[in-house]
């Protein structure tokens, strides 16, 4: 069944951009329309009198199509390990930051749809942003070219992130690594709170404490809620175990 996306019209400039995109990432649409609504996003898309979508479907779709590829690559990589191990090589290789740095290396920043507003706060190197873009692109693909294409490119460019963590090598998910010590040390669980936030609404910075056995740690600082968590862990997690 087809799905009911609407396309945004492409620019002459536009199409050289985007097959310039095309070259860099080893990539091959049949339909450029497609590309080019992996990278139309939600701002953008507020801002124009186009008739278009953004590319939020096609990034829940890229996300499940990324997971399935690295779950059936990791299994077939190691076959030994047990399921926890698994789950967790994945879940770093599948993470916003690992995804993030991906977009990065292929340049979406440089071809990515922004409202004004968006563009304004810096947007283009928002790591949620680039994860959101990188998913909404294997998706487009996998629309446009099928499975196997999509599986493919995921696969080119996940080689290294997976070497990096089985050479233990990563950038480190310390929320994860936290929860599991004080499931270890406490039988219990983190639990972050927000301790303050400051700049505009379209810049905010937040300041987020975690709790553990009646102690606090941080705060950790972050461009969002998520990433400040992760600073308040990382800062707990090294306390906890120097």
């Amino acid at each position: 069944m087809q799905i009911p996306l609407r396309t945004p019209d492409i620019s002459r400039a536009r199409r050289k951009e985007l097959l310039l995109f095309q070259k860099r990432a080893g990539l091959r649409f049949k339909r450029l329309e497609n590309l080019d609504l992996a990278f139309c996003h939600r701002s953008f898309v507020h801002e124009t009198s186009a008739d278009i979508s953004n590319n939020e479907t096609l990034e829940f779709l890229g996300d499940s199509v990324i997971g399935m590829t690295v779950a059936d690559y990791l299994i077939r990589l190691l076959p030994d390990r047990s399921e926890g191990d698994l789950a967790r090589i994945k879940a770093h290789v599948v993470s916003e930051d690992t995804l993030a740095d991906i977009a990065l290396k292929l340049a979406v920043d440089s071809v990515v749809h922004l409202g004004r507003g968006e563009e304004a706060s810096g947007g283009r190197k928002k790591r949620t942003l680039l994860c959101d873009c990188f998913e909404a692109l294997v998706g487009a693909l996998y629309l446009d070219s099928g499975y196997g294409k999509a599986a493919k490119f995921i696969l080119k460019n996940i080689n290294s992130p997976v070497d990096l963590v089985l050479a233990d090598r990563h950038r480190k998910d310390y929320k994860t690594l936290l929860q599991e010590l004080v499931q270890k040390r406490f039988h219990s669980y983190p639990k972050y709170v927000l301790d303050h936030k400051s700049g505009p609404d379209h810049q905010k910075t937040f300041w987020m404490t975690v709790q553990i056995n009646g102690e606090n740690y941080g705060p950790g600082k972050g461009a969002n809620k998520k990433s400040a968590e992760q600073e308040a862990a990382r800062s707990a997690y090294e306390e906890m175990t120097t």
